[in-house]
This record gives C-alpha cells, sequence and structure tokens, in this order.
C-alpha cells in the first residue's frame, strides 16, 4: 500500500532522558509521523469519516510525550506506534522523534530514532511503561 498520511514538525515538551537531571524539567521533542492506510474511500467520496483524523494523530503524540515518562527516545516512539495502530485504522506507522536538547559535549542540532511498526505487532501489550509524572 503506497497512500500515506504524514505529520511532520509536532513540538512537545517532555521530561524524558537516562539522568535525573534531563527528567527534572521539561525539554523540547519533536514528532513525525507518517501512516500507511488506504486513502482512496475518502478521496473518492471526499469524506472525512473515511478517513485517520489528524487531531487525534497529534493528541496521542501530546498525551505520550508530555504526560508520560521514558528513559529512552525508543520507548517514546514505541508508545505512540502502539497507541496510533491500537486507535487508528492504519496498516503501518512510521514514528520519528528528535530530543532537541541533547546532553553532549558539542555541537549537536538532535538527537533522534525511527520505526516502523505494522498492525500485527499492536495486539501485544508492551512491558515496562513509562510512568505518570504525577504518580
Amino acid at each position: 500500500m503506497t497512500d500515506r498520511i504524514v505529520l511532520s514538525g509536532m513540538k512537545f515538551s517532555g521530561r524524558h532522558g537516562l539522568s535525573d537531571e534531563e527528567r527534572e524539567r521539561p525539554q523540547p521533542f519533536e514528532v513525525d509521523v507518517e501512516l500507511r492506510t488506504n486513502l482512496q474511500p475518502a478521496g473518492v467520496d471526499d469524506d472525512i469519516d473515511k478517513t485517520v483524523d489528524y487531531g487525534q494523530v497529534f493528541e496521542i503524540c501530546r498525551e505520550l510525550v508530555e504526560a508520560t515518562n521514558f528513559k529512552l527516545l525508543e520507548a517514546i516512539a514505541e508508545g505512540i506506534a502502539h497507541e496510533i495502530l491500537i486507535a487508528m485504522p492504519v496498516a503501518e506507522v512510521g514514528v520519528r522523534v528528535r530530543k532537541l536538547r541533547v546532553p553532549v559535549r558539542g555541537t549537536l542540532d538532535h538527537a533522534g530514532v525511527e520505526i516502523w511498526r505494522a498492525r500485527s505487532l499492536a495486539g501485544r501489550r508492551r512491558e515496562g511503561r513509562g510512568s505518570n509524572r504525577d504518580g
């Protein structure tokens, strides 16, 4: 399937990282999501009910970045992919997560990960989910 919906450059603040220092204050993250699904029914019928709700995808990403704590970018990306595959009628999802403030000695624009997951993996419940900030 070659049809895709792309949401690029979603910006959020989150408390993620290996060190307590990184998790102490919110820092900037950027997320891109690519959804593979059949867009023909929505396009032919010009019917929003036959496509993916961008707002809901945005809220899934926002919730995972802003309301959870993870040590790794990989875990943020896995969480986003998992939630999208459960909530949306898509065959595959690609997630890119970039950390814009990286604790290295030198200049680095960002660090990032990119993952692709298919619907067949969505049913598997992940262990070690990030914790809520409040809990």
